[in-house]
């Protein structure tokens, strides 16, 4: 089974608590993915939720096609204020590792996320990534850096 990896960076012009408290809290996840996707956070009682290692987050997602979808993920790591990473555990992926990293720097935080995934699908799966998958989650790291850049301004 193929994986891939993908890397993402942006700085932000705000401090790391901000920074913290706003990208650990499981549903600012729908503010920052493309509506067309229609993310909805499904776990109950996640209104004052931060992450922390073991956390279930369930949702309901449509990644391509309409097609709406659950997906669950588990919090396995947390180092406050530096890192968290989410796995999936049912989903559309066959597998999913996104390591999010956060780094105090002159002017701000500098947020760089790490994504390993597989689609499985056998030989399908690689021409499925290449004409697909990967634009597909591409676009939704650019719509997430903008509207982050929405959120908290352009880092100078």
């Amino acid at each position: 089974m193929k994986t891939y990896r993908l890397e993402f960076t942006q700085k932000l012009p705000i401090d790391l608590d901000t920074a913290w408290d706003f990208f650990s809290s499981p549903l600012n996840l729908a503010e920052i993915t493309p509506k067309d996707m229609t993310f909805d956070v499904t776990s109950p009682n996640m209104a004052n939720t931060k992450m922390y290692p073991g956390l279930i987050i369930t949702y309901k997602v449509s990644p391509l096609f309409g097609i709406k979808l659950g997906w669950v993920t588990e919090i396995t790591h947390v180092k406050d204020q530096e890192y968290f990473i989410d796995e999936q555990r049912f989903g559309p992926f066959a597998f999913w590792h996104h390591q999010h990293h956060f780094e105090k720097i002159d002017g701000g935080v500098l947020m760089h996320d790490t994504l390993h995934y597989s689609i499985g699908w056998g030989p399908i799966g690689p021409i499925a990534n290449a004409l697909i998958v990967k634009n597909k989650i591409n676009e939704i790291f650019k719509f997430r850096y903008q509207k982050v850049e929405e959120l908290f301004g352009k880092f100078k």
